[in-house]
């Protein structure tokens, strides 16, 4: 992994990131569908339970918190319960002034399966008062004092509409500080003057009137937004055709990070987070570029408004810089990250563990066991320091890094993580597996972890035993101690 990289994660800790936008309550309902309506055509949606969280420009300053930074975020909500669940969201340091004549902008998202069904929107679109503007206005002055980037999050519901932009801008360069535009809309004139400006794909097209085709067509409709409205550069996200950063000087296209797309709802958030918090930290361009295109890549493998953190970037940076094998093969923290994101698209984690020093049918049949109790397998697999422990000094024959690139070389396998304590208690309260597996030589109540599992509601599985296999026997028969 770039070193440069992972010392601008590490750094983000404490970056002051002052947000302004159209800020909204995101609100999603799960539940099942079995039937359809006898009173129309359209499928009955079961109520099974909800989730409310920031959106929109609340959203950017999730991720931004989420990355590490500490946030102002600035906008209007209405004065009603949607607004009052907003800045309960935001927390104290948030400016959310009252909007006089609308409502708290809503989405609520209907979902059966993991599968979107249908939105809801409930706003009111227009421009701020007089009044409201000078109020968000007043609120940025106050906060630029504090902050090492200005981020503006456009989602056209009006709080920056009209030259309020503008006034935003001015008064930044003003202070000194640095400003990023997540944008919306054809009208570029009101972002004159920004450091840099993050549109998509199609908000490019809309904004240049060009087709930009390829990762040419892309530069030239970006350098001529540039040239017309003095911005210094663009940042361009293109879906599966990964990422474009463009100067008057210079074109950089990233590949894109993402395996798995289930929801591209706020990948832009995500993206402009990342950039604000990764630049404040003194990132070039580039490198601001490359942490939002994995953070973008994390982000859309999960389902609904979501954040992504540092670890989760820098486990998916080596995962890119490493083979498939290799990548498979995590700390702890790293898979409890994982582990969550299974969990959350409604995957099935199962967990087993051993020392697998030596690598034997008997082992083999616990595995095919275990993965077909489960979505996803996560193998603890105990350290040198602890087979020594447990086995004594002869032990282990392979160290655990070739003990862990066998286990990773397995289909049935999809993590492997070393633990150094003589059980694998901590390991499975960090990953909180749905099935835990060990082999039929064990009780259930002999099963370390099996009362935090089952008290998760998860199960615990006692695997048939392939007799006449044992690494102890076999390692015995080698140095001639055994028949």
């Amino acid at each position: 992994m770039n070193p440069s990289l992972v010392d601008i994660l590490a750094a983000m800790a404490g970056v002051r990131v002052t947000i302004i936008g159209d800020v909204m309550l995101d609100r999603f309902i799960y539940g099942d569908i079995a039937r359809i309506s006898p009173e129309a055509p359209v499928p009955v949606l079961k109520y099974d339970h909800a989730r409310e969280m920031l959106g929109g420009a609340g959203n950017v300053a999730a991720n931004a918190q989420s990355l590490g930074a500490e946030v102002v975020l600035i906008g209007l909500v209405g004065d009603d319960a949607a607004g009052a669940t907003v800045r309960r969201l935001a927390g104290p340091a948030a400016r959310l002034l009252a909007r006089g004549d609308g409502p708290t902008t809503v989405k609520t998202r209907m979902i059966a399966r993991q599968q979107q069904m249908l939105r809801l929107d409930e706003e009111k679109v227009g421009p701020p008062t007089a009044a409201e503007g000078a109020g968000l206005l007043a609120a940025l002055e106050a906060a630029l004092p504090g902050s090492d980037m200005v981020l503006l999050s456009d989602y056209a519901k009006g709080v920056l509409a009209v030259d309020l932009p503008q006034r935003i801008i001015k008064a930044a360069k003003g202070a000194g500080k640095r400003v990023i535009i997540d944008p919306k809309g054809r009208d570029y004139a009101r972002y004159r003057g920004a450091d840099l400006v993050t549109p998509n794909l199609n908000e490019l097209r809309l904004a240049s009137g060009a087709e930009c085709d390829g990762d040419v067509g892309v530069v030239e409709a970006a350098r001529g937004l540039l040239t017309r409205h003095d911005i210094a550069a663009f940042i361009v996200t293109r879906s599966e055709q990964g990422m474009s950063v463009v100067t008057a000087d210079d074109a950089v296209h990233l590949p894109t990070m993402a395996r798995n797309v289930f929801d591209v709802s706020g990948a832009g958030d995500t993206v402009a987070a990342m950039l604000a918090c990764a630049l404040a930290r003194g990132a070039t361009l580039a490198d601001a570029a490359r942490l939002a295109n994995a953070a973008a890549g994390i982000v859309v493998g999960k389902l609904g408004t979501a954040q992504v953190t540092p670890g989760e970037v820098a486990l998916a940076l080596r995962q890119q810089d490493t083979g498939d094998i290799e990548a498979k093969i995590a700390s702890r923290d790293e898979a409890t990250t994982v582990a969550a994101q299974w969990r959350e698209r409604g995957l099935i984690v199962g967990f087993t563990n051993g020392c697998f020093d030596l690598l034997h049918p008997g082992h083999l049949s616990l595995l095919r066991q275990a993965r077909a109790s489960c979505d996803r397998l996560i193998v603890g697999m105990n350290d040198d320091a602890s087979v020594r422990r447990l086995k004594g000094e002869n032990r282990p024959i392979q160290n655990q890094d070739a003990r862990a690139v066998v286990l990773a070389s397995l289909q049935l396998i999809d993590l492997v993580v070393p633990f150094t304590e003589d059980t694998p208690l901590n390991l499975i309260q960090a990953v909180r597996p749905d099935v835990l597996v060990k082999g039929a030589d064990y009780r259930i109540d002999q099963v370390v972890g099996a009362d935090f599992v089952q008290g998760l509601g998860g199960r615990v599985l006692l695997a048939d035993l392939k007799e006449g296999f044992s690494t102890t026997r076999t390692v015995a028969r080698i140095t001639g101690g055994g028949s």
